[in-house]
C-alpha cells in the first residue's frame, strides 16, 4: 500500500495511491471549501466501506447469498481526545439466510475488518445494530 498527499489550495488535499485511485479531502466551509470530506470523515467512511467489503467477502466464503447490504455509521468526536471516540453502526442486510448464519457472518466480519481492527485498537467504542430483512 502507498499514499500520496498534495496540497492543492487552502485546505484542499489531493490523495492518491500512486496508481489509479484518488480523492480530495478538505475542511468544512468555515475553514476550507467543503469540496471533499475531512480526513477524519474519510476514516469513518473507510470503516463503513471496509465493513461492507468484508461482509461481502465472508458471505461469499460462507456461500451465503446477499441480496443487499447498507451500513450507516454515526461517529462521535470527543472534545477531550480531538478524534473519534465512539461509532454506532446501523447495518441492514437483505438475505434469505437464517438468523444464526447472519449473526455468524456479522461476527466474522467484525473480527476480520482491518479498518475496524485499527479503530478498536485505538480505543474507539463501537456498537452495532443489525437489521435483517428477507425478500
Amino acid at each position: 500500500m502507498f499514499a500520496n498527499a498534495k496540497l492543492i489550495e487552502g485546505f484542499q488535499i489531493l490523495l492518491d495511491d500512486g496508481e489509479a485511485h484518488g480523492t480530495i479531502v478538505d475542511l468544512a466551509p468555515d475553514l476550507g471549501t467543503g469540496l471533499g470530506p475531512s480526513s477524519l470523515e474519510l476514516c469513518v467512511m473507510s470503516h463503513a466501506g471496509c465493513y461492507v467489503t468484508i461482509l461481502a467477502l465472508v458471505a461469499k466464503k460462507m456461500h451465503l447469498v446477499l441480496k443487499g447490504a447498507n451500513v450507516k455509521v454515526e461517529a462521535v468526536k470527543s472534545d477531550e481526545t480531538g478524534t473519534v471516540s465512539e461509532e454506532t453502526f446501523d447495518i441492514s442486510i437483505k438475505t434469505d439466510a437464517t438468523q444464526d448464519r447472519v449473526e455468524r457472518l456479522h461476527k466474522l466480519t467484525i473480527e476480520t475488518c482491518p479498518v475496524g481492527i485499527l479503530f478498536e485498537r485505538a480505543g474507539v467504542k463501537i456498537s452495532y445494530k443489525l437489521n435483517v430483512t428477507k425478500e
